[in-house]
């Protein structure tokens, strides 16, 4: 209420009281003519008199009223204390808040401007085949890809070797929709790498390689990719690493038995068809691995794994340089204990106290395996005092700690009776 409110209040409330005064000294007259026409009654001045007091009261209250309301008003008496305590309290929060919310929405908005930077980078890879002898080459499948580099003129994009398997022609899909042609320099089965290489001249952005060293499991990150072909390109999914360092088997010849082990890191961003050779991006726009595969069961949802980008990277530059990569090569094909058919188990004998290990079940003519003499039906047990219980075991160990031309040592059972034997290590032929 103001002050200009208050002094109406108070002269309206003056009006009334003189009026109920005025009204008050007038019913004495006509009392006066009643008591001369009746019988005198005892309680009639009594009743004057409880006129007056209750009429001054009412105008004495309201007259306080007035006065206390002028008084909180103008500030004279303050208002509630704990009220203002609460307010500042209040007004505080209000003005702290807002920096928070600040913080946030720059941090927010610089991961968006990093995304879309890093989204710019990954491309389409559309993988063409012909049908037949009189049809030309049309689209058998469709995933992504990351340009990395460019040089000279030149952009290269890596992608998954099973993007580009058995392509007859690859085509690469720019981030306007804008299609180039792409010639494959050379892939990796192991891996899962391929790298191809595009004309340069419309690329406008290239992919900032992060560091997958120093990945905590919690981290935030984004996949980017081409779900399920080129009507959800570049589309973004954000999620958690998951796990690092999983060891996931896959079989590399198609022969249904897993003949290699990959590392990689686990992700639930969602990776669906089509997001296969696409990024997976740190909060700093970093790409950080290449995404690969999923675990695809209707049990399971968010187990989607990545290529770590430092393991990547050395395969990238062996298949942009040379077009292959250079593995360590023995010259057999073997089977585990359980995968030789019954008819030749015979040939096999082992002692008791020896269990697993890998038998030989062909010598490549030639190659250093037949060179050391090393013969069918033969078990490796160990290479370097390794144990070796399956193949994975075998080629983990020839690629990730021999290299080519060093010499290894076999440890073998032969009609039932140890040997070791020495082989060098050969480059393997594609």
């Amino acid at each position: 209420m103001d002050r200009n409110d208050n002094d109406n209040n108070k002269e309206l409330e003056e009006n009334t009281l003189d009026k109920q005064e005025q009204k008050t000294e007038a019913n004495p007259g006509i009392a006066e003519t009643a008591r001369q026409n009746a019988k005198p009654k005892q309680d009639k001045p009594k009743q004057k008199s409880g006129v007056k007091t209750l009429m001054s009261g009412i105008a004495g209250g309201v007259i306080s009223a007035v006065i206390v309301a002028l008084l909180f008003t103008t500030n004279i008496i303050p208002l509630n204390q704990q009220e203002n305590s609460n307010s500042a309290s209040s007004e505080s929060n209000e003005q702290t808040a807002p920096e928070i919310a600040e913080t946030v929405s720059s941090d927010s908005s610089n991961i968006a401007s990093n995304m879309d930077e890093a989204s710019k980078a990954v491309v389409g890879v559309i993988n063409k085949q012909q049908q037949s002898v009189w049809t030309q080459s049309q689209q058998a499948g469709a995933g992504s890809g990351i340009i990395y580099k460019e040089k000279d003129g030149k952009a290269y994009v890596v992608t998954n070797q099973h993007v580009v398997k058995g392509a007859e022609e690859v085509e690469i899909v720019l981030n306007k929709d804008t299609r180039i042609s792409a010639k494959v320099l050379g892939t990796d089965s192991f891996t899962d790498l391929a790298v191809l290489q595009i004309d340069g001249k419309k690329v406008n952005t290239v992919a900032d390689l992060g560091s997958s060293k120093n990945l905590k499991v919690g981290d935030t990150v984004v996949a980017i990719g081409n779900p399920l072909g080129m009507n959800f390109a570049n589309s973004v999914t954000k999620g958690i690493i998951s796990g690092l360092d999983r060891s996931v088997s896959i079989d590399t010849n198609g022969d249904g038995q897993p003949d290699w082990i990959t590392e990689v890191i686990q992700t639930d961003a969602a990776i669906n068809p089509g997001n296969s050779g696409g990024a997976l991006i740190n909060s700093k726009g970093e790409v950080i691995g290449i995404n690969s595969m999923k675990i695809a069961k209707t049990s399971v949802e968010g187990i989607g794994f990545s290529i770590p980008i430092d393991e990547a990277q050395p395969i990238m530059k062996q298949l942009e340089k040379d077009g292959e990569v250079a593995r360590p090569f023995i010259g057999i094909s073997t089977a585990s204990m359980g995968q030789v058919p019954p008819q030749y188990r015979d040939q096999i004998q082992l002692p008791e106290n020896v269990e697993g290990g890998m038998v030989v079940a062909k010598v490549q003519q030639g190659s250093p395996a037949s060179q050391a003499e090393l013969q069918q039906f033969d078990v490796i047990t160990k290479i370097n005092g390794n144990k070796i219980t399956s193949i994975l075991d075998l080629r983990k160990y020839l690629y990730n700690e021999t290299k080519i031309g060093e010499s290894v040592e076999l440890e073998i059972y032969r009609d039932g009776e140890p040997q070791k034997i020495a082989l060098e290590l050969v480059k393997r032929e594609q």
